[in-house]
């Protein structure tokens, strides 16, 4: 280990950045993950010799799209952000795809980027010059909350601090702060205060009128067969709580999504089918065609969701069920980006934060009688029951199965799913167990999101487990670095199917569509000449790993060892080889 030197106890002169660096600590922030880079040399300083390297403490990455991603999956668990700094604007258009991925994530972000001396006269030659931006902001500026480009230490405390409560107002997501090189180098002449910070923290979140929750209940009360269809939702236990102590109250069914992380017991009598996909299946389009009343809770692509069934949108032909719909997302939408989805058809839309939905329409049950259970007749609860397959076969369904039977045993919390995961093998029993999907359907996310969960789990005697695909593993395999030097215990599966197997199916639709050979799809995508050794590269990050492995039973027992490693501190990679399909 690198060996630190702490400064003096006399503090001596003070600079520009060390005010920002006490701003940063003072409103709570615990871990700041970054790329150096001489914009923020200032700053850098400031964390170390100031504030010696302590809350904040340095994440240091190989990449600053990796920067995003652990802050990313850090606040997946935490529910808190993470502070992330980039280098000028190079480093901030290395971080893009992964700043756009936490905006469809809603995750809270404090994000510091920097630039080189505002002041033309101050900068040295080239490379000040091709490190400022006129308005670096606007390279990210549709997919983030809110930016500033602070002149003086005054400014960036002021900027830090309204960033931070931008970030942390719902609906959530991330804030970028350019500060400006030459004042995080200047000597303050004058004394610059932090302020106490709780005089600068985020109110509480909308929520619904008192009209609005005992419309709800009315409706709930009315209905033949309410459905309540959770989608984002907090990590708290209290919030996990209270969404099942509302199934049994109202006797509705409950639908839940892998898009967004667990927020319900998925084998509780009221989540009566597997968490849904992308569209709705047979089972579930089924279920809905039936309902009459329709609750959503912040879920993500209502619309969508609804108008797969219809084939139309909800525009043209809307569903016939009465629908309340409580959502914060509409105060973030923007004419940039299409992540806000297709328009729902609404009965009552609810602007409140949705787990205080649920607390007040808890309330409103309170001391009564639980409502009827109005479940679909001839409705089995689903169970987990591995696919059929033959001995010999190794897919992805088969990799899921063995994978969720250690979940049963073991307090496990999948930071990642990967394609390919069934419905049926979703066996939440608590809101770690699951962290959803990337918001942006990027790739290369999956290990930073895995290293940002292993963070905030870190001594929590959960298991952190990402298993992803060998083209997301491939594209983010160098923040596994990250891990291993933090000495952040977590366990990866890699399904590596030797292919970007998700674009042979495009490319299979287009040669049936066009009459053209199908035998050509996996031109341009496979990865399998050489085979890329996903464990050496994991080796080379500082992990242990194993594989390939290439059955069942080999996985079973190959993830007992890596589950061993973690146990006892370790970083582990498994190179899963599954057939190619879904």
């Amino acid at each position: 280990m690198n060996q630190f030197t702490p400064h003096s106890a006399s503090l001596g002169e003070a600079w520009g950045s060390d005010v920002v660096a006490q701003t940063i600590r003072a409103l709570g922030y615990r871990y700041i993950s970054l790329v150096p880079g001489a914009s923020f040399r200032g700053l850098h300083d400031s964390l170390v010799n100031h504030l010696g390297n302590s809350d904040p403490k340095m994440i240091i990455c190989l990449h600053e799209e990796h920067a995003v991603s652990i802050a990313d999956g850090f606040s997946r668990v935490a529910d808190e952000p993470m502070a992330v700094a980039l280098h000028s604007n190079v480093g901030l258009m290395h971080a893009t795809m992964t700043i756009f991925n936490a905006w469809c994530d809603r995750r809270p972000m404090l994000i510091i980027g920097a630039t080189g001396p505002l002041d033309a006269h101050k900068r040295r030659p080239w490379i000040d010059w091709i490190h400022t931006s006129q308005d670096q902001a606007s390279i990210i500026r549709p997919y983030i909350k809110w930016d500033n480009l602070p002149i003086s230490a005054e400014a960036a405390v002021e900027a830090v601090l309204r960033g931070d409560q931008i970030a942390r107002t719902a609906p959530y997501g991330p804030v970028y702060i350019c500060l400006d090189a030459e004042m995080q180098e200047s000597a303050l002449d004058r004394e610059v205060k932090v302020p106490a910070v709780d005089r600068f923290r985020p109110g509480a979140a909308p929520e619904a009128s008192q009209a609005d929750v005992r419309t709800t209940c009315d409706a709930l009360r009315a209905a033949r067969l309410p459905v309540l269809m959770f989608g984002r939702g907090a990590r708290g236990q209290a919030e996990w709580d209270a969404r099942v102590r509302l199934a049994e109250a109202t006797g509705a069914v409950v639908l839940t999504t892998t898009h967004n992380a667990s927020v319900f017991p998925t084998e509780h009598e009221a989540h009566i089918l597997p968490p849904v996909g992308e569209k709705p299946n047979e089972e579930e389009s089924r279920l809905i065609a039936e309902a009459d009343l329709i609750v959503s809770f912040d879920w993500h692509d209502l619309a969508g969701f609804l108008s797969a069934r219809l084939g139309s949108s909800q525009t043209q032909t809307p569903t016939a069920a009465k629908v309340v719909h409580c959502s914060l997302d509409r105060y973030v939408s923007n004419g940039w980006s299409m992540d806000h989805q297709s328009l729902p058809a609404v009965d009552l839309p609810v602007l409140s934060q949705p787990d205080r939905f649920v607390s007040l329409l808890l309330a409103e049950f309170a001391d009564q009688e639980p409502l009827p259970k109005r479940y679909p007749a001839n409705t089995p609860h689903w169970t987990l029951a591995p696919v059929s397959a033959p001995p010999t076969s190794f897919n992805a369904q088969v990799m899921a199965y063995t994978i969720a039977e250690f979940a049963k045993h073991n307090p496990i919390t999948f930071a990642r799913l990967s394609f390919g995961w069934p419905q049926r093998a979703c066996r939440f029993r608590s809101p770690l167990d699951f962290l959803g999907k990337d918001g942006g359907g990027a790739v290369g996310t999956g290990p930073g999101h895995t290293i940002g969960a292993a963070l905030a789990l870190r001594d929590s005697g959960r298991i952190t487990v990402g298993v992803i695909g060998d083209g997301d593993y491939l594209m983010g395999v160098n923040a596994l670095w990250t891990a291993a030097n933090m000495r952040i215990p977590m366990l990866m599966v890699v399904a590596n199917n030797r292919s970007y197997y998700n674009d042979e199916v495009h490319q299979e639709r287009m040669a049936r569509q066009r009459g053209r050979p199908v035998e050509n799809k996996w031109i341009g995508q496979r990865l399998s000449d050489p085979a890329v050794d996903l464990v050496a590269m994991a080796k080379a990050q500082g992990f242990t790993g194993e594989g390939p492995v290439e059955s069942a039973e080999a996985l079973r027992e190959a993830f007992e060892r890596g589950l061993s490693i973690v146990r006892a501190g370790g970083c582990h990679v498994i190179d899963a080889w599954i057939e190619p399909g879904y």
